[in-house]
């Protein structure tokens, strides 16, 4: 199979999550916070700078990589990923494998139609994350996808990427900062 019809393929389901998500029925949380002896946030966004003593020192700033897409090292309740920076999709959405080795994990019944690809329904399950973190962004209570199958790799959704002040793409670079527009 050629790679670009693949891509093409995840940057579609990305787009659809993000076109549909927003009129599915609320949230029914996995918040796994009382877990890690965190009190769950009200808000989704807990930024560094409003830390004392904190504050974002850098930039994050992503290359674009030889398929043309950015992909960012993000760490997601502790466990570290690799996940494509899809500015179209509405949530982070996350492959089975990638929420298995998150620690998060579904109920198979709950797991529903969330989008329609181009060979078909993506089915997902709705949960909530506790911590995502890229570089000193960091955010809690980040609504989520789990897709089981068929997502090849996990997506970075504006459900964290809203959380950031300011994301510019000039020429081959991807810059997140916190400095408004």
């Amino acid at each position: 199979m050629d790679m670009r019809i693949a891509l093409a393929g995840v940057m579609m389901t990305g787009g659809l999550l993000g076109i549909t998500l927003p009129v599915i029925a609320p949230v029914e949380s996995t918040d796994t916070a009382d877990a890690e002896g965190l009190e769950p946030a009200t808000e989704t966004l807990s930024m560094l700078s409003d830390a004392p003593g904190g504050g974002w020192s850098d930039d994050v700033r992503l290359d674009r990589a030889a398929d043309g897409h950015f992909y960012a090292n993000v760490t997601v309740e502790g466990v570290p990923s690799r996940m494509l920076v899809d500015t179209g999709a509405s949530v982070i959405a996350l492959t089975g494998d990638d929420a298995a080795a998150m620690g998060l994990f579904w109920d198979p019944n709950t797991v529903a139609p969330v989008a329609q690809g181009a060979s078909g329904p993506v089915y997902g399950a709705r949960t909530r994350l506790s911590h995502v973190r890229l570089g000193s962004f960091e955010a809690r209570n980040v609504d989520a996808m789990i897709i089981p199958e068929g997502l090849a790799i996990s997506l970075l959704g504006q459900s964290f990427l809203s959380t950031i002040g300011n994301v510019q793409i000039a020429d081959d670079t991807m810059v997140l900062n916190s400095s408004p527009q």
